[in-house]
């Protein structure tokens, strides 16, 4: 066939014209993502309940957990950038939940602590995260957890391996 002649918009019409048939099984990544967002979602509405929110959480949490030096390790920990932190830091130190403070030894490093008040909401959010996470698990056996937790490492490894990675090689082998 002649290049010139090759019409592309003929040729799109007539190939989508008739819609395509559904695949046997929804695509696994698809599925995850939706699930992901629902779960997202319901987290989010129980901490909402409890009195805070995701970022809180995460903040809270990763104060509560690590020994962390400064603001940018904290960003590091819950995974979003410094600009970020600082604009949920100003909001938790109006609302009383932590203290910013410089660095003796480097004044350009400010720590951050937990005030009285951010300790009484850690506990709030802590226990509605534990009841959440017990929701999500009910009806789940251990050993399905435990499959699952393995069934998502791979999964996780698989998308982010090289795609010229045999898909049934395994980590060390």
């Amino acid at each position: 066939m002649d290049i010139e002649a090759f019409d592309v918009k003929g040729y799109v019409s007539r190939c989508y014209r008739w819609p395509m048939p559904r695949p046997a099984h929804m695509p696994v990544g698809l599925r995850l993502a939706r699930t992901a967002r629902s779960v997202s979602r319901a987290f989010d509405e129980a901490l909402t309940e409890a009195g805070g929110s995701l970022p809180v959480w995460l903040v809270l949490i990763s104060l509560k957990s690590q020994q962390l030096g400064n603001q940018r390790e904290l960003a590091g920990a819950v995974g979003i950038t410094e600009a970020t932190l600082t604009h949920h830091l100003n909001t938790m130190d109006d609302q009383g939940l932590v203290t910013r403070r410089r660095d003796p030894e480097n004044r350009r490093v400010h720590r951050v602590e937990l005030t009285e008040q951010g300790e009484v909401i850690f506990r709030q959010l802590s226990s509605a995260a534990n009841a959440f996470n017990q929701r999500l698990r009910r009806g789940i056996s251990d050993e399905d957890i435990a499959n699952f937790e393995d069934m998502l490492g791979r999964l996780e490894r698989n998308a982010t391996s090289d795609a010229s990675t045999p898909a049934n090689s395994t980590p060390g082998q």
